[in-house]
């Protein structure tokens, strides 16, 4: 599993500098330090690991917050925010994403992964009674995720997303108040010192996955 790793990242690092176009399998292979062998063994063609790299996306920063309901959905779009200015792997997929009718493929599973989790974090505050009634959790995930990619988009341009954080706190600002209950809109979180919470904590338990258990917990 580290050679695909190794080759993922890579991959990504290559397409987020240069496009699918411009990323030749000669240039992943030297960012990689690995031979075509090693490439082909897990990956079909340059499209299979373009395929893996925007399927890649939510990995980067779902399975590492823990948060709940509204809030878990918040979090999930500010830490995307901040990790697109860091992460070649999220910036790669979402430019593949984009992209990807330019080079043949119209796959929109990135778009209705991304919609699944936003909508599982509604149906978790819907349950948690923080909606208010009439609010369809599925029809609202996928306006979230409709809302960011046109968010990152224009951001791309206007600042090379410099401004995107601010763009998504106040989409949630704007938000907040028609689909929760008056409440919870008190309650919950939204801006630099949110981002600076959840991000430690999710790199935290990212940190804690790849290092393993400690030698107590293993015993």
């Amino acid at each position: 599993m580290q050679t695909r790793e190794t080759l993922l990242q890579a991959a990504a690092e290559v397409f987020d500098e240069y496009g699918y176009a411009g990323a030749s399998i000669n240039r992943i292979l030297k960012r990689a330090g690995l031979t075509a062998g090693a490439l082909y063994f897990h990956f079909e063609s340059k499209e299979g690991l373009a395929r893996a790299v925007m399927n890649s996306q939510p990995d980067t920063i779902v399975p590492w917050l823990d948060s709940k309901g509204l809030q878990r959905l918040v979090d999930i779009t500010l830490v995307w925010a901040q990790r697109l200015q860091l992460d070649p792997l999220l910036r790669a997929g979402v430019r593949l994403t984009n992209e990807q009718t330019s080079f043949g493929v119209r796959d929109a599973s990135p778009y209705d992964e991304w919609a699944g989790i936003m909508a599982e974090c509604l149906h978790d505050a819907h349950a948690r009674g923080e909606l208010q009634a009439g609010v369809d959790p599925d029809e609202v995930g996928e306006f979230v995720v409709e809302a960011c990619t046109g968010m990152q988009m224009y951001s791309a341009v206007a600042s090379g997303r410099a401004d995107l954080m601010e763009r998504v706190t106040r989409m949630w600002r704007l938000m907040l108040p028609g689909i929760a209950v008056p409440a919870i809109v008190a309650r919950i979180e939204v801006g630099a010192d949110r981002v600076r919470t959840a991000t430690a904590a999710a790199t935290a338990a990212a940190s804690a996955a790849a290092t393993g258990p400690g030698p107590e917990s293993a015993s």
